[in-house]
């Protein structure tokens, strides 16, 4: 969706509009879930934070200005609202709620050793993944995964375009490394290709 169509409905908005809200929501919800379900990795925490998100854009339509891309504000305010969730977690609170392997066992396809693999690496990148500092992972997430540019990912994360670039350039030098331990671990590549 462009911005001036966004810029029609937010005006819209401002009036109270809620076939007007439902149709912004529509377009921009599941993009922002997404990204907030990677940083807090929580289903019911991930909809709270899209629903607190898009309520700001009910009360207060006219705060987007136009600067920047509609998705890049909204996502720079989700930010904010799922740090502060992140943050107000329990330091005791289980933070990954990932399927037991024998739930991968117990499936009737004729191939559960190749399942189990299969889980096993996701699992692994999940784990690299997990290693990368906050910034790190956010900024691959936003560039790789929802699809900014280096200038919309500086805007959400209030950093100047060099550093996005820089975290980028660490954070895939540190994939790397951890995907070639990964891959070593199982045998090497050609093995896992096997």
């Amino acid at each position: 969706m462009d911005n001036d169509r966004v810029m029609d409905l937010l005006a819209r908005i401002g009036k109270e509009d809620q076939a007007a809200f439902r149709e912004l929501y529509k377009a921009f919800s599941r993009k922002v879930y997404a990204y907030v379900l990677n940083m807090l990795n929580d289903h019911a925490r991930a909809e709270e934070v899209l629903v607190d998100a898009m309520y700001e854009v009910w009360r207060h339509p006219a705060r987007f200005r136009g600067d920047s891309q509609f998705s890049t504000w909204l996502i720079g305010i989700a930010r904010n609202k799922a740090l502060m969730v992140y943050r107000a977690r329990r330091p005791d609170e289980a933070h990954d709620d990932l399927d037991d392997v024998a739930d991968t066992l117990a499936a009737d396809t004729p191939d559960g050793f190749a399942q189990l693999a299969a889980k096993q690496r996701s699992e692994g990148v999940q784990r690299c993944m997990g290693r990368l500092s906050d910034e790190h992972r956010e900024c691959m997430h936003l560039v790789f995964f929802e699809g900014l540019s280096l200038a919309e990912v500086a805007q959400v994360q209030r950093c100047p375009e060099g550093t996005v670039k820089t975290r980028l350039f660490h954070a895939r030098q540190k994939i790397k490394q951890c995907l070639q331990l990964l891959l070593g671990r199982e045998g090497g590549i050609a093995g896992v290709a096997a």
